[in-house]
């Protein structure tokens, strides 16, 4: 399943992958302040473990397909984030999804946990706004912190 959505669809920046359609609650809260920002962008729903070779394909050929930073978000094992960074030289934001028995805490420290050479920034469990606020700074087009 794909979806897609954003402001200056022609010239999306941030790809915004996540591994199941349960995410996109929290995904909106990141969409909201990017169209806040009208800094286009796309949305993609892709499992690193149902569809890994879409996720392969996604995240290979990001930059080329002119993103610059991708937010992925994720619950439980939360794989997505690391696999998306395995597969470009892009920016990569996690976003841990509150999933689960553990309600996220698994999914940040996997996120976290990443090897060296395989970067990824982490924001806060569920904090999607704060996803999409760093990748405002990672473009360059920083917003201001409230009451700022």
């Amino acid at each position: 399943m794909a979806m897609a959505s954003g402001t200056n669809a022609d010239n999306p920046e941030v790809l915004i992958l996540a591994g199941s359609e349960s995410d996109r609650d929290i995904v909106a809260k990141a969409e909201k302040v990017l169209q806040a920002a009208n800094v286009g962008y796309r949305f993609e729903i892709a499992s690193a473990h149902r569809n890994p070779d879409r996720v392969a394909d996604l995240a290979g050929r990001a930059a080329e397909d002119g993103f610059r930073v991708v937010i992925a978000a994720a619950g439980l094992a939360a794989a997505l984030p690391g696999v998306v960074a395995a597969h470009t030289t892009l920016p990569v934001i996690g976003l841990p999804v509150g999933a689960g028995p553990l309600r996220g805490a698994d999914a940040l420290l996997a996120i976290a946990m990443m090897p060296p050479g395989v970067p990824v920034a982490t924001v806060g469990i569920d904090n999607g706004a704060n996803a999409a606020h760093l990748a405002l700074r990672i473009l360059g087009r920083a917003s201001k912190p409230p009451g700022a």
